[in-house]
């Protein structure tokens, strides 16, 4: 092969200058947007490349900054011009068409004439340079047609490589501009003449122009290239092209395999070696490309199994494996993957080979690491990559099911018995794929799968034990549990599944009913069967109320097909007995169901008859031991309960506690295991729970007022139960006790709970116009409804006839809002007046209560509407009543400390009085107490519907009362009557008033016990946020669970209480006792994967958009138990819950600048952007300015630095990083500083000065007489607060990550949480702990007191550390604060040992109440500005930290290649990248910080870790002219691409790298 680099760097200086560096695509848009990769011509050099590539890479940086309103800039043009400039435009591009036809008329009279070769050289050139400049109107079919025999005929030219090379780019240039020109090209035999060059391959440049002409053809005419053997040419050669060629020849065969015709001749199947070769490359790109045309091929000739035999022979099984399994190098997208997955169904399907090479090659194993990480997909933020998850799981459970052969079932297809005996033959491959399959399809259906990925996991199940006949099944089935797992699906709703489970359980049954029989009993199978007998259950599970649901079609090659194939695989409902086809589908696929009319009945009959014997009816033979040991003690429960506290003193009463759970405690944790349906039947969860609560939980809402003694005998039972649960770990397993009783309730917890997913199966997504109630466009489909008058009602008068179209996620008090005007019989003009404001100005009440708390009860489309009772799990929090505005922070006078003095609540109440004027003052729109209550009621089909539902939850609550899955379509297609009738005696307010009443009435009587009370209103959930019935099992279950929970948050809170109580009795006398480390138990043990894995699935629903979309459990559990939920998807669920809301609000007129255009933007799924010019010398009063104007309006803020190019994501993260820092450095007066210590220069220069607080930022108290301290003024702190909120709810809402560390108990302020006395601890260790060992003083002179009367001597115990109280010498002002003065007067001038209650109770007030109260509303007015904090609630403080702040130190060296993208010039094993990692894991703290601020403009990686940053971090070579080592590297932070020289050492690179981070800080300039 002839090398001709000299040769055409003289013809390029004969090119112009423009054409040498570059294609035509690099001067015009190209015609044909689906374009794979930029084509380069021959003579470009990677430098030029690269640069290129820099410069696009920057351009894009640029455009995502850009202004998003320009648009909307023009609108205020006058038309005429608009048109005028139109006309000028179009006049000029008709008079360029016209001279570029007349050029090419002379150019193709030229080139028809036989002269020498530098006249056709000049012409050619020209023709290139003019096809590079036109447009497709200067084309037309004519010239083409002339054109192409010209083009094809110089093609053919061998005399000349020149001119070859310049009629081939002509070629490429003509189907570039004008794509109908391949059909002329094609009619003159322009394919063979160019697969004859490529298979010549004289000349590498010729060549190469011949892919690229090849590739351009091959989008309009695949099948003539086909015909041509293109596929050949193009392959024959490949690997003496470099990766950016080989990806364009790649192009060529997908385009060509995307249209194989579905009959004749396959020319193809030549190329299936050299694809299968290819697969094994490094280049992500050109592999994926390679897998869609195998994938493709595959497809063609899946109905002929000699040629899927000869595709197995290639080795394309074995690669297709290698790239499922999880430790592949190579990443491809999801499509791909689901993709080699189908192509291995269909080879396994039609070909015998397929079947052993995936038995042989242990499938098995890689389908269970697949199946294993189906309940980790709710990690990952793209919707696209869990959707996908979705399909590859179902596309796993295709494969299983061609896997296991079952010719009982499949009579038509004849190799189906060849596949059987193979499996009869060799029974080991079947043990061997039945351990690895059966754990992971358990595990998958116990995670909480859809309908259809249930019912495809039992149907493998079926056949696994249809087929297996060996003595490892029962083994196997035993370890599985088999009998628990079908006790639990015997939960389910749906027919199929109900038929499905009892196939499996009759053939259990059947062939080893004496292994199983006893398990069945002992777990409930029987019970359950016997059940499905029964008449209630019997009409619930009849085939109309059979779900129809949308399977993934293919859904491998449907991801992968283009837009021209997408009308062919639209998504269908169709019956579950079509869910996973045999090998040769039948063409009934009309979706009637093939199950018969009884079929569950028959054949749940048929088990019971066969298998259970008539005694086991018998009720007392069919009880287990066990069973009965714990209906034992739960009656014993029931008996303590039931005895007298009176009769029986309360230690006696504590210790009988003790015992009757330690002996439940020691079943659950024995050696013989407790099934679920023991637990449950026994009676002893009820049994608990009403002991514990003292009987609360069941009583109603209403009944909540409790007398002194009750609440300290309840508070005394979780201390014993504590005391328990978190003793002396269990000897076998090494777990702590109620570490064992919580993975208990989980597993009961996810075999029992029925919650159900509603898939909406919506038409597809469009505006549609809601009349109802606010006449304007929604994103998604309208419901259709009728207002009627109830025929009772006479004072109102008739809504229109008309069927009106409702938003389905409206609240029923906006419909209200709509309806009442019209049929009020009054009608003054005053009410109509008002309802006109309350339409137009409802978003201004929406803003005030985000900046100042109003009550939700007006609120159109309001949050409360979708989270009803956001705090009902606290006993003294309610709804406040309407009339009067909410305190900010939610705490409960004279709860909220320890031992709080009249006077102290007597200032709180005064102070939050106080408050409350000043929010009325920001809160104009109060709401009225008239416009708060309900005016009218709505009933749908004679049933009321709840207020706090929006109109599509209603009508779900009643269709989810049948149906286990909603069928979308027939709810959207309905017209619903809704009834409405007036409102009597106004009843929403008269039960908040109630409620509120109550919780007072509760913190009245508790007196004596605040101690104990804050603990408890904090601790105990007095009632769940649930609609299930409290008889139902799992209420049960949920609500012990939410008790462990609680009880562990408190542990450190119950121990201390629990040495102070022994302390004060004289059991202990050492103070340091004191120092005690509870060790909790992590949060994820509280986690339940099933439900987490339901709302993740409900969340991808296409209408879960507003939270008002999903089912109510959704709602409610996120309320009352976030803790059963991921961190992942609590986040998502946040994300919905405070910003989606805001897209759907009417516009709001403070923004109606924007107009139009920023509300169909928001619509369409993403915020607005805005850039803010920011001063660096001047950060904080830039922030500041930045939130005044944009803390309240919806946008994305982008960050610019004066004097400074960069724009984008890395100069925005880097500048909430130095706010941040900003309100850490000291003296500021916003912090506590005595435990804290200073550090000059952090990670800049400047930063002298930063707090470090190892226990976490927590505000400094300020004293309300106070008006300046140091030179600070308490109104400067005040505003750096409110900015503060400002700053974290913006940070949260764009996402953001911050760089500050607050501590725990700020943390807990911001979630409304009370703080208490144990709490000083973790932010100030020592003062904490002085102040408990004061109390502990306090509790034993009181104890004395009341043993001994009040005359004891009580000298010696009233030492502190053999000291006594008046020698410590302390005084009544704060320490390390001396203008903060405690109390005055005489009893309060020195601290004693009479006064120490009151020095106690008086510095906790200070530290964590009154001195910082103030403080804490105004961070939480300004966070209410962006969003409701309230929306926090759902997370605990360590995960708020996460969200906030991302990953403190979350770099796992070992994944840090699965998430880094190497590209230009580098792969994950070339040597400098080798290096750099290295590099990185030696870097210190300190350095990792200062790295990631180089590369991404933040110091910390966002929750999720290198995994979630977005865009991934890529690093690609840099180039350069001079040699390597005098580079420095250098970054894009928007796009956290990191551009390094190939060091030749890791010494240099790590010097130049450290060089780079230290000096390129603080500033962006393009590099």
């Amino acid at each position: 092969m002839e090398s001709r680099g000299q040769k055409r760097s003289e013809i390029d200086d004969e090119l112009p200058a423009d054409k040498r560096a570059c294609s035509s695509l690099e001067f015009r848009p190209s015609t044909s947007s689906s374009s794979q990769t930029p084509i380069n011509s021959v003579s470009s050099t990677p430098e030029r490349n690269d640069q290129n590539n820099d410069h696009a890479d920057h351009m894009d940086t640029e455009s995502e900054g850009g202004e998003p309103e320009k648009d909307s800039a023009y609108d205020s043009c006058d038309e005429d011009e608009e048109d005028q400039r139109h006309s000028d435009l179009r006049d000029y591009q008709r008079r360029r068409a016209s001279g570029d036809h007349g050029k090419f008329q002379t150019i193709i009279s030229s080139l028809s004439e036989e002269v020498d070769l530098s006249q056709h050289l000049v012409m050619l050139t020209e023709l290139c340079e003019v096809l590079s400049f036109c447009t497709e109107d200067s084309l037309s079919g004519d010239t083409s047609n002339s054109l192409s025999p010209i083009l094809v005929k110089l093609a053919r030219d061998e005399t000349s490589a020149d001119i070859m090379l310049l009629a081939i780019r002509a070629m490429t240039y003509l189907c570039d501009v004008y794509p109908k020109s391949s059909v002329y090209l094609v009619r003159h035999d322009a394919v063979p003449a160019l697969c004859q060059r490529l298979l010549a391959i004289e000349y590498l440049d010729v060549a190469e122009q011949c892919l690229q002409a090849l590739e351009k053809l091959s989008r309009e005419q695949p099948l003539a290239c086909l015909q041509a053997g293109a596929i050949m040419a193009v392959l024959n050669y490949i690997d003496f092209f470099s990766t950016s060629i080989q990806r364009v020849a790649l192009s060529t065969v997908v385009n060509i395999c995307k249209k194989l015709p579905s009959e004749g001749p396959s020319p193809f199947m030549d190329a299936v070696p050299t694809l299968c070769n290819l697969l094994q490359y490094e280049d992500p790109q050109l592999v994926e490309n390679v897998a869609i045309c195998l994938i493709r091929i595959t497809e063609r000739v899946s109905q002929s199994s000699e040629m899927l035999d000869e595709l197995c022979k290639h080795g394309l099984i074995r690669q297709a494996t290698h790239f499922m399994s999880l430790n592949s190098r190579t990443t491809l997208s999801q499509p791909i993957h689901n993709g080699l997955i189908g192509l291995l169904v269909k080879l396994s399907s039609g070909s015998v080979l397929a079947f052993r090479t995936l038995y042989e090659l242990n499938i098995s194993s890689i389908l269970k690491d697949i199946l294993s990480t189906y309940d980790l997909s709710h990690g990952m933020s793209s919707t696209h990559v869990v959707d996908g998850h979705c399909y590859q799981v179902y596309e796993v459970l295709k494969l299983l099911n061609e896997l296991l052969p079952t010719s009982a079932r499949d009579q038509d297809a004849p190799q189906l018995s060849e596949k059987e005996s193979f499996l009869i033959n060799q029974p080991e491959l079947l043990e061997n794929f039945g351990r690895d399959i059966l754990p992971s399809l358990i595990q998958v259906v116990n995670s909480g799968a859809n309908l259809y990925i249930c019912y495809g996991c039992l149907s493998v199940i079926n056949k696994l034990i249809y087929l297996s006949t060996s003595d490892m099944l029962v083994e196997l089935l035993k370890n599985a549990n088999i009998s628990s797992f079908l006790a639990g699906v015997f939960t389910r709703k749906d027919p199929h599944v109900l038929v499905s489970t009892l196939r499996i359980a009759e053939l259990i049954l059947q062939k080893f009913s004496d292994n199983f029989l006893d398990s069945f009993i002992k777990e409930g199978v029987f019970f359950a069967i016997d059940a499905l007998l029964t008449p209630e259950k019997c009409s619930l599970v009849t085939l109309n109320k059979c779900s129809k649901l949308v399977f993934p079609v293919s859904s491998g090659t449907r991801l992968l097909s283009d837009s021209s194939q997408k009308s062919a695989s639209k998504e269908v409902l169709r019956c579950l007995c079509y869910a996973f086809p045999s090998s040769s589908p039948s063409g009934s696929e009309k979706g009637s169901c093939m199950l018969e009319k009884d079929s569950v009945y028959s054949l749940a009959k048929h088990v019971r008859t066969k298998y259970f014997a008539p005694e086991l009816c018998d009720p007392d033979k069919s009880l287990t031991d066990v069973l009965q040991k714990l209906r034992t003690f739960s009656a014993s429960l029931s008996d303590l309960m039931n005895m007298s506290l009176d009769t029986c003193a309360p230690n006696q009463h504590e210790e009988s506690f003790y015992g009757i759970m330690h002996q439940v405690m020691e079943k659950l944790s024995g050696r013989e295991p407790i099934s679920t349906f023991e637990l449950i039947e026994s009676g002893i969860l009820k049994s608990l729970m009403t002991y514990l609560s003292n009987d609360w939980y069941l009583r109603q809402k209403g009944d909540l007022v409790a007398a002194k003694g009750d609440i300290y005998a309840v508070e005394k039972r979780f201390e014993v139960f504590a005391r328990l649960l978190f003793s002396s770990p269990d000897p076998f397993s090494g777990d702590l006790p109620i570490v064992t009783l919580i993975r208990r309730l989980q597993s009961s917890l996810s075999t029992l709970e029925n919650f159900p997913v509603i898939l909406s199966h919506i038409p597809k997504q469009r505006n549609s116009y809601a009349t109802v109630p606010y006449e304007r466009y929604t994103a998604y489909p309208c419901m259709r409804a009728r207002f009627v008058r109830d025929k009772e009602e006479t004072t109102l008068g008739d809504c229109c006839e008309d069927v009106l179209t409702v938003d389905p996620f409206s609240s029923l008090d906006a419909v209200e809002g709509y309806v009442w005007p019209k049929v009020n019989a009054k009608g003054t003009s005053r009410i109509k007046s008002a309802t006109v404001e309350g339409q137009s100005e409802c978003t201004p009440s929406n803003a005030s209560s985000s900046q100042g708390g109003c009550p939700n009860t007006g609120e159109p489309e309001s949050m409360s509407a979708d989270l009803p009772e956001l705090k009902a799990d606290e006993v003294n929090l309610t709804q406040p009543e309407p009339e009067q505005e909410p305190s900010f922070g939610q705490t409960n006078p004279g709860t909220s400390l320890d031992e709080t003095y009249t006077d102290t609540v007597e200032k709180e109440v005064e102070a939050q009085s106080e408050e409350d004027t000043q929010m009325e003052e920001q809160c104009p729109l109060s709401c009225s107490n008239e416009d708060a209550s309900p005016k009218l009621l709505f009933y749908l089909e004679g049933k009321q519907l709840e207020r706090s539902l929006t109109l599509y939850q209603a009508i779900l609550q009643q269709q989810m009362k049948e149906h286990e899955i909603v069928i979308g379509s027939k709810l959207w297609s309905k017209v619903y009557t809704l009834t409405y009738r007036k409102a009597v005696g106004q009843e929403g307010a008269h039960n908040e008033g109630v409620d509120s009443a109550e919780s007072s009435t509760v913190s009245d009587k508790v007196g004596v016990y605040t101690l104990y009370t804050s603990l408890f209103s904090n601790m105990f959930p007095c009632e769940l946020a649930s609609d299930l019935e409290k008889s139902n099992p799992t209420y049960d279950i949920v609500y012990l669970l939410k008790s462990l929970e609680s009880m562990n948050k408190f542990i450190f809170h119950l121990m201390s209480r629990q040495r102070i109580c022994a302390f004060a009795e004289g059991k202990i006398n050492d103070l340091d006792a004191f120092q005690i480390a509870v060790t909790s138990v992590p949060q994820n043990e509280f986690l339940s994967s099933k439900l987490t894995e339901k709302l993740e699935q409900q969340m991808r629903d296409g209408l879960a958009v507003p939270v008002g979309g999903m089912p109510l459990w959704c709602n409610q559990l996120m309320a009352s138990c976030p803790f059963l939920f991921s961190f992942e998807v609590k986040c998502k669920y946040f994300r919905l819950a405070s910003f989606v809301p805001l897209l759907g609000q009417p516009p709001s007129p403070s923004h109606s600048d924007s107009g139009m255009t920023s509300d169909r933007r928001q619509s369409s799924g993403g915020l607005p952007r805005q850039k803010f010019l920011v001063f660096r010398n001047r950060i904080l009063d830039s922030a500041a300015q930045m939130m005044e104007l944009h803390a309240c309006q919806k946008v994305l803020l982008e960050v610019e630095y004066d004097e400074e190019v960069g724009t984008g994501l890395g100069p925005t993260l880097e500048f909430y990083t130095l706010v941040s820092h900003e309100f850490q450095k000291s003296g500021l007066g916003m912090w506590r500083e005595d435990g804290g210590s200073f550090t000059s220069g952090i990670s800049h220069a400047e930063d002298t000065g930063i707090l470090i607080s190892p226990c976490g930022l927590f505000p400094r108290p300020w004293s309300s007489t106070m008006d300046a301290s140091d030179g600070t003024q308490f109104s400067e702190v005040m505003k750096k607060f409110a900015l503060l909120g400002k700053i974290v709810g913006k940070a949260l809402q764009d996402g953001r990550v911050l760089d500050l560390h607050f501590s725990k108990a700020f943390y807990k302020l911001i979630l409304g949480q009370d703080l208490g006395l144990y709490d000083i601890q973790s932010f100030d260790p020592v003062l904490g702990r002085t102040l408990l060992e004061f109390k502990a003083l306090v509790e034993r002179k009181r104890f004395l007191e009341s043993v001994h009367g009040e005359n004891t001597t009580f000298e010696f115990d009233s030492c502190f550390r053999k000291t006594r109280i008046e020698d410590l010498c302390l005084d009544f002002t704060l320490p390390g604060y001396p203008d903060f003065v405690l109390a005055s007067g005489f009893d309060h001038k020195m601290v004693n040992s009479t006064n120490l209650e009151d020095y106690v109770s008086l510095m906790a007030d200070a530290t964590i109440n009154s001195g910082i109260s103030r403080q804490v509303e105004a961070f939480k007015s300004g966070f209410n500005q962006v969003f409701p904090i309230e929306h926090l609630q759902i997370f605990t403080e360590e995960e708020l930290e996460r969200l906030l702040c991302g990953e403190r130190d979350s770099w796992a060296f070992n994944e840090l290649l699965d998430h880094i993208k190497f590209d230009h010039g580098y792969t994950a094993s070339s040597p400098p990248i080798v290096n750099l990692l290295e590099i990185i894991h030696e870097f210190d703290q300190e350095q990792r910080r200062a790295f990631l601020q180089f590369v991404t403009g933040a110091p910390r990686l966002p929750p999720g870790g290198f995994a979630s940053l977005n865009p991934k971090l890529t690093i690609v070579r840099k180039h350069s002219s001079n040699s390597a080592d005098l580079d420095l590297p250098s970054v894009m932070t928007c796009a956290n691409y990191l551009k390094l020289p190939p060091y030749f050492s890791k010494e240099m690179m790590k010097e130049k790298l450290v060089y780079a981070i230290k000096e390129g800080q603080g500033s962006f300039h393009l590099s």
